[in-house]
């Protein structure tokens, strides 16, 4: 059973301000527990567009969902073919648009997934279980450089180099299987003392691998770009991060999306043509408070933030690159 709790779940609904004939984007379906909440609020107006690229995740969520089918259309893709998707349907501006982030409940506890440093399984680590990158093709066939680069950036791991090394040295007898294999081996390549404090020693590594495997950061960064084009004026985007290099990149666009152009000085109004196109609903993330945290510990590196657009396009602005010089 794909059982999944849906994170910051009210604060999120209420920062998409739900029009009943309105069309939403779930972009992380999931178990489906915000889609519910959307598809509930709409009228048979409405469309919510939900997006998963774990086939499990998305079987699950039309039975969950099933008294509100005649409103979703179910999407197997990654949220990086928005657009494309859109296009296909005739869709051309939608209402809103929910990201959330991260990997599901599910995928970490069910073991055979290999995301999870706790129990024994392949190294797997696929959200979209028809792609053919895997962990076990990371570790048993990057580079050392590779490993280090992916490790330092994705893991923000200090002992990169040590771990890469290890692995190395490793898989030159014979190759690493298993998750529990992989767990061993960053224990080993990290010094005893640094491995009693900050959580579990392969903590950032399986982050790293993860987001590798899947290409996270660049399908966020290109969706979250598609997002600004297509969410209509008066639309909002919501995303919910679960760490720091996700966060950046949101609140990097938000911040970009949001500043006004540099005007002359004294002005008595910003002029309409160097107004930002959105402005932002979050001026610093929205957490989990007590109650939530009390219920799900995964809750407690949740970070909510929501911009709405209040401008149209401007051929002076580029979501991408921001005020033209």
């Amino acid at each position: 059973m794909f059982e999944h709790y849906s994170v910051l779940k009210d604060e999120t609904i209420r920062g998409l301000a739900i029009k009943e004939d309105g069309t939403y984007i779930d972009c992380t379906l999931g178990g489906g527990g915000h889609s519910e909440q959307i598809a509930s609020r709409l009228n048979d107006n409405g469309l919510l567009i939900a997006f998963d690229q774990d086939l499990d995740a998305l079987e699950a969520a039309k039975k969950r969902l099933q008294k509100y089918q005649s409103r979703i259309l179910f999407v197997h893709a990654n949220f990086r073919q928005m657009e494309k998707e859109l296009q296909d349907h005739g869709i051309e501006h939608v209402d809103g648009i929910l990201f959330d982030l991260g990997v599901s409940s599910p995928q970490l506890d069910r073991g055979e997934r290999g995301f999870s440093y706790h129990q024994d399984a392949k190294l797997d680590m696929r959200m979209n279980q028809t792609d053919l990158l895997t962990a076990y093709e990371i570790v048993n066939n990057w580079s050392y450089n590779q490993l280090v680069s992916i490790f330092f950036r994705y893991g923000e791991e200090k002992f990169s180099k040590q771990i890469a090394r290890k692995i190395e040295q490793y898989r030159e007898t014979k190759s690493i299987d298993t998750t529990h294999e992989l767990v061993e081996i960053i224990k080993d390549a990290i010094p005893a003392p640094a491995r009693r404090k900050g959580g579990h020693p392969a903590k950032r590594i399986f982050q790293a691998l993860r987001i590798a495997v899947n290409d996270e950061l660049e399908a966020f960064n290109d969706a979250i770009h598609q997002a600004a084009r297509v969410v209509d004026t008066n639309g909002r985007i919501a995303v919910i991060t679960f760490h720091s290099l996700e966060d950046r990149l949101c609140k990097q666009a938000f911040k970009k999306w949001s500043t006004p152009k540099d005007t002359p000085r004294n002005l008595p109004i910003i002029p309409k043509e160097f107004e930002a196109p959105f402005r932002l609903i979050t001026r610093k993330p929205i957490a989990a408070g007590d109650e939530e945290l009390e219920k799900n510990r995964r809750s407690r590196s949740a970070k909510l933030r929501i911009v709405e657009k209040v401008n149209p396009w401007n051929e002076e602005f580029t979501y991408e690159e921001g005020w033209k010089k």
